[in-house]
């Protein structure tokens, strides 16, 4: 309980990052539309935030190993804050683009240093708490972030002033902290190769878990606009997305543990083309039909980076988990960048149900992949726990290493 508290600071900062960030992503594909952007220039919104993840992943250790983590953790905020107060002083799809860069630089920095202090702070006793509670603060945060767009009026100066007070108060908890700040490790290495090499299957699951889960943030409330929801009817139609992921997590969780994690993915996958077959039939007909069809399409798609993943680290050894996820946090990067575009795209020329065809699309081929991979692909001699992998920095393969080591013996 000592240690809880002592963090609970950097467990702070989490939510008000995740408060401000998260609402950040709707709040702009509403706003967008109110001041005509066409939903092709409010995906690239999405797309630019992505970009600046990965740039942020691949910095931050950089950074961090510079000027230390409070300092860096500083300098990523001011970043998030400089885009979100530029919103309305600019209004112009590129240059809205470029502040969705500082954005996702701003969160994937951010999470990074928190991730890099958790990771020297816990033990191998404690791991599995701190992470557990870690998770909870995170997600919470990201399901109430969700909620604040029915609050919140879309193109006004006064809702992205709310997300940057939000964002500013995020720094107060880390940097007012009197613990020592952690001496940085080395940071992961970025081979993507690692991770085709180790899991092909793995690669391309995450490549499909970016375009269902950050197609949907991203592009959620342009398709909830088309099919006729109110902005406080979106808010919970994205919130519903993210409750249902975070429960499927533990019955997944189960089944990934207990039974060959590629048919697992199969499985999922079958449940997510049916999931986005009932969308496309009845998601536009009422909003208690979208919420619902939301709600179960994150139960369908949203565990599919946590089941890549946890496959992936059965081959591995304990010194190259670090770089894995480094390298499987890269492909699911490079398919958020291209996939709330080319959705948008899709929407305007065949209509708002055009999302989910595209993303049964990749689950489909995800099935057909994982069938070839079962036909041929090595079965692991040990296996890993299944573990809520979080897509926030490239150290979140260190801060879950210790919780894998212990499972697995």
């Amino acid at each position: 309980m000592r240690l809880i508290l002592t963090l609970a600071q950097l467990f702070l900062s989490v939510i008000l990052l995740q408060l401000s960030s998260g609402g950040l992503g709707p709040l702009d594909a509403l706003s967008g539309l109110a001041e005509g952007f066409s939903r092709q220039q409010i995906g690239l919104l999405g797309s630019a935030h992505f970009l600046g993840f990965f740039l942020g992943c691949w910095w931050a250790p950089r950074l961090m190993g510079s000027v230390g983590h409070a300092r860096a953790f500083t300098a990523f905020v001011v970043f998030g804050v400089i885009g979100l107060l530029m919103h309305m002083l600019i209004v112009s799809p590129l240059p809205w683009a470029l502040m969705r860069v500082l954005s996702g630089l701003c969160i994937a920095g951010s999470y990074t240093v928190i991730e890099g202090w958790l990771m020297v702070r816990v033990t191998k006793e404690t791991r599995g708490r701190t992470t557990g509670i870690y998770r909870v603060a995170d997600m919470g945060a990201s399901l109430m972030s969700q909620l604040l767009i029915g609050f919140l009026t879309p193109a006004t100066y006064a809702s992205y002033t709310i997300l940057a007070l939000v964002c500013c108060a995020a720094i107060l908890p880390l940097t007012l902290t009197t613990a020592v700040q952690p001496t940085m490790s080395e940071a992961p290495r970025l081979r993507p190769v690692i991770a085709w090499r180790t899991s092909p299957l793995a690669a391309v699951a995450v490549i499909v878990a970016a375009l269902s889960a950050a197609t949907f943030r991203m592009i959620g409330p342009v398709y909830g606009q088309a099919v006729g929801l109110e902005p406080r009817q979106i808010a919970w139609f994205l919130a519903l997305f993210i409750l249902g992921g975070a429960l499927a997590q533990i019955p997944v969780g189960w089944l990934a543990d207990r039974f060959d994690r590629r048919r697992v993915l199969v499985g999922i996958s079958v449940a997510a083309i049916l999931s986005c077959i009932a969308s496309s039939l009845t998601g536009g007909g009422s909003a208690m039909a979208a919420q619902i069809n939301a709600f179960f399409f994150g139960i369908a798609t949203f565990p599919v980076y946590s089941v890549a993943a946890a496959h992936a680290h059965d081959f591995v050894s304990d010194d190259e988990r670090a770089e894995l996820s480094a390298a499987l946090l890269f492909y699911y990067a490079a398919g958020a960048i291209f996939a709330p575009y080319i959705a948008a795209w899709l929407i305007t020329g065949f209509g708002p149900s055009a999302l989910f065809v595209m993303v049964a699309a990749g689950h489909l081929a995800l099935l057909l992949f994982s069938f070839s991979r079962i036909r041929v692909g090595r079965t692991p001699r040990k296996r890993t726990a299944y573990i809520w992998a979080p897509r926030t920095s490239f150290l979140v393969g260190r801060l879950t290493r210790r919780a894998r080591e212990r499972e697995k013996s």
